[in-house]
């Protein structure tokens, strides 16, 4: 069997109660691949969770956007994963280049939070990506694989992974990874996974390409072989997003 392919939305910090029924009920009309072609989550803002979870079609699945590193308590703002686990969430996204730069969540801040919310039954979409200075002085797998290293330092289970390459020039920018760029990072990840983890692991774990993913670009990104999904920002919150599902074809027919 091989990877699926994975599609995730992050609608960021967008969205008001009308906007996000708008898109659900759209995105519960439209005509996608079946799930053994195609695993489909969408991360909403925390304070929508509840309302997407229940209207959502049962075969798309739904992430929050983060989550605490520990058990929850005197932690004004934070959102404990056992909260997501009590409302059913089955997905968290976590070390988000925005996180990582405006936040300052460090490697092994965002290792203990992947570790963290797989102890307590949450998959994780764990995000990894390079800046623009450190991909033009020729440090991207450096970067890359220090970030997947704390990752890879704290966890057993990759089952309940899957790893979001994201260069960080790409994200919101208009500027796309092209996709001999995306498969080199991606195959270069793989061959981390494999010399560093295990040859199991390195075939088996999902690694999604995220920056700047639309309608226009998806089919050819989804062609290449070590690129198993994407993580969309801006467009899965237009219908675009359902063009962006059935690039998974692309898959299916090679």
């Amino acid at each position: 069997m091989g990877r699926t392919f994975f599609v995730g939305g992050n609608w960021k910090c967008n969205g008001t109660s009308e906007e996000v029924k708008k898109i659900v009920s759209t995105l519960n009309a439209a005509q996608v691949p079946s799930q053994d072609v195609v695993e489909v989550v969408v991360s909403p803002p925390f304070v929508f969770l509840p309302l997407v979870k229940n209207e959502l079609r049962p075969d798309f699945h739904v992430a929050a956007q983060n989550c605490w590193v520990k058990k929850g308590g005197a932690f004004t703002g934070e959102v404990s994963a056992e909260m997501l686990v009590n409302l059913s969430i089955p997905w968290v996204i976590l070390g988000h280049s925005e996180r990582r730069a405006i936040l300052g969540e460090s490697n092994e801040f965002v290792g203990d939070k992947v570790a963290y919310a797989i102890s307590q039954g949450l998959k994780v979409i764990a995000c990894v990506g390079e800046t623009l200075e450190q991909r033009e002085s020729g440090s991207t797998m450096e970067v890359v694989a220090a970030q997947t290293k704390a990752i890879a330092e704290k966890v057993t289970d990759w089952s309940k992974v899957v790893i979001a390459y994201e260069p960080v020039w790409a994200i919101g920018t208009g500027k796309v990874a092209s996709p001999a760029q995306a498969q080199e990072v991606h195959a270069d990840l793989r061959k981390w996974l494999q010399a560093n983890v295990s040859a199991e692991v390195a075939a088996s774990t999902r690694i999604i390409y995220g920056g700047s993913v639309n309608g226009a670009n998806c089919k050819e990104l989804a062609g290449q072989p070590d690129l198993d999904g994407f993580l969309v920002g801006g467009a899965s919150l237009k219908p675009e997003f359902i063009d962006i599902i059935k690039a998974a074809e692309v898959k299916k027919s090679a």
